[in-house]
């Protein structure tokens, strides 16, 4: 299927898999930036810095729910496309 075939729901599920993906990565760096200091032996992050972390989370579950937007729009297409379609003849035996 070609992207000029898509409807906009579908290209909607994409941005929010590619959304979830940059918050999923932003809450990995925070995590590598806050675990950094028990390691070094320096002062710990404010827990702030622990609740961005969370964005790993919420990342993944931005990316999953435009993965089953998409899943269901392409569905909803392939049951279009099959309503459409006449019925195959079947041959006398």
């Amino acid at each position: 299927m070609s992207n000029e075939t898509q409807s906009s729901d579908a290209r909607s599920g994409d941005r929010l898999v590619q959304a979830g993906a940059i918050i999923f990565f932003v809450g990995a760096v925070a995590t590598l930036v806050t675990v950094a200091p028990l390691f070094l032996g320096t002062h710990p992050f404010p827990s702030i810095a622990y609740a961005v972390c969370m964005l790993m989370g919420v990342g993944f579950v931005v990316a999953a729910a435009g993965l089953l937007r998409s899943v269901a729009d392409q569905r909803r297409q392939a049951r279009a496309a099959m309503a459409g379609q006449a019925p195959a003849a079947t041959p006398a035996a």
